[in-house]
């Protein structure tokens, strides 16, 4: 009897209902949002969910469930303000509630700027809902799949809001205490999309190409769809845009920071002074004079990411995240050659292939990549602060044979401790957040 070879046998059918993600800031691309929604709101079966989330302060959210035929808006009082309450509570148990009835073919969130795609697709994934009546207890994501994220923004806007460092509520969209800025959520609603809709008014010849070359390396494989004007926005504009969508879109799957940095192919030439600079170094950074070269990431620089190994915290790995004038710092876990045997068998196999290629017999897998897309700046200039912020050849036998002495070197990142800077500014455990190079 000849048994055929799974890779070959035809997938198994996925019965899951589809979620469709629609996200955008407020202003222009938020009305995107609601329209792209709307227009999905025509194919068979379809239902848009969305949770007015302005009063979340108060524990009032607003949540409409919209079918062809009929809208209900239900007021809901949440013990706990917050967006995670919202997740837990409301959305993710509604999701599964919708899955289960035959009558729903696709479920459609149109976001409140509020919430971050990334954010619930997470949840949709790990977060276990409980108390659904005829339901065993587990994740959303047994029973919906994520078929797209879809991000609006306005084209043009999103490179100066992208580039920028005002919070969302000195712009009056969040909180006082909400710390996060316009570039970091600009940046992370594009970053996260299958596809992108761009939207009105139409840009001259240049700014257009200078965008496009932007969205070409921060998203290389999801398509763009330029609109000049919503009005014109049909369910088949919005159908054509997902059936775009290559098959190895990222459809909401979320990435570890020992995933490689690149996604996708883009383009690595500059194209319209847009260009995406990669920087990899075998040895560690100077902690002190990293904090002073980090300035450069804030100027003609649309984001940056990556790996960094600090000369001073030999056992982690620190990611760094900038986008516009925001920059956060933080852990990621740690290195393989810091981990028992039995801590690297348990890592992730794909990790361990990688490090396999560049383990150095001294330091193991420990090294600096990261990957910054430049908008308006010289790679040049860029490489030279980075490269100024390594650590010498005496430091760095120092780091191999008197790691005690090097504990001991000013560290302004710390062991993610509080600890103040020049401005006052505290760094919170496990994250630092900065402003235009202050309190890194």
């Amino acid at each position: 009897m000849v048994v055929p070879d799974p890779a070959l046998l035809p997938p198994e059918p996925d019965g899951r209902t589809p979620v469709v993600l629609v996200a955008g800031l407020p202003g222009r691309a938020a009305t995107g949002v609601d329209r792209i929604a709307a227009a999905l709101l025509g194919g068979d079966g379809a239902v848009v969910v969305r949770h007015e989330l302005s009063e979340l302060r108060e524990g009032i959210v607003r949540r409409t469930v919209r079918t062809a035929t009929d809208a209900r808006t239900t007021v809901l009082e949440l013990a706990h303000g917050c967006v995670s309450c919202t997740l837990r509570a409301d959305l993710l148990p509604l999701l599964c509630t919708l899955a289960a009835r035959e009558s729903v073919r696709r479920i459609v969130l149109a976001l409140d700027p509020a919430f971050e795609a990334e954010a619930v697709c997470q949840a949709i994934h790990d977060v276990v809902v409980t108390g659904v009546v005829g339901r065993v207890d587990g994740p959303a994501g047994r029973d919906v799949r994520v078929e797209a994220v879809l991000s609006c923004l306005d084209s043009g806007l999103w490179l100066a809001d992208a580039t920028g460092d005002e919070t969302l509520a000195e712009r009056g969209l969040a909180a006082a205490d909400d710390d996060r800025t316009v570039a970091q959520v600009a940046v992370g609603q594009v970053d996260f999309a299958d596809a992108v809709i761009a939207i009105g008014p139409a840009l001259d010849a240049v700014e257009q190409a200078r965008l496009g070359a932007v969205l070409a390396r921060l998203v290389p494989d999801a398509p763009v769809a330029w609109i000049d004007d919503l009005d014109t926005l049909a369910t088949a504009d919005v159908d054509a845009l997902l059936a775009r969508i290559p098959a190895q879109a990222r459809r909401g799957r979320i990435f570890d920071a020992h995933a490689p940095l690149l996604r996708g192919q883009p383009p690595l030439v500059a194209e319209h002074g847009v260009t995406l600079i990669e920087f990899a170094a075998g040895r560690p950074f100077h902690p002190g004079r990293l904090h002073e070269a980090l300035d450069v990431l804030f100027e003609g620089v649309v984001t940056a990411r990556g790996r960094i190994w600090l000369a001073t915290q030999p056992e982690e790995v620190v990611w760094l995240e900038s986008a516009g004038g925001g920059l956060r710092v933080g852990g990621a876990g740690r290195w393989l050659a810091a981990m028992s045997d039995d801590e690297v068998e348990r890592a992730d196999r794909d990790r361990r292939a990688l490090a396999a290629l560049r383990w150095d017999d001294r330091f193991g897998d420990r090294d600096v990549s990261l990957v910054i897309l430049a908008h308006d700046a010289d790679p040049a200039e860029i490489r030279r602060a980075l490269h100024w912020a390594l650590v010498e050849d005496d430091e760095l036998r120092l780091v191999e044979r008197a790691p005690e002495r090097v504990a001991l070197w000013d560290d302004p990142f710390g062991d993610w401790h509080a600890d103040p800077c020049e401005d006052g500014l505290v760094e919170e455990a496990a994250q630092t957040e900065s402003r235009r190079g202050e309190g890194k």
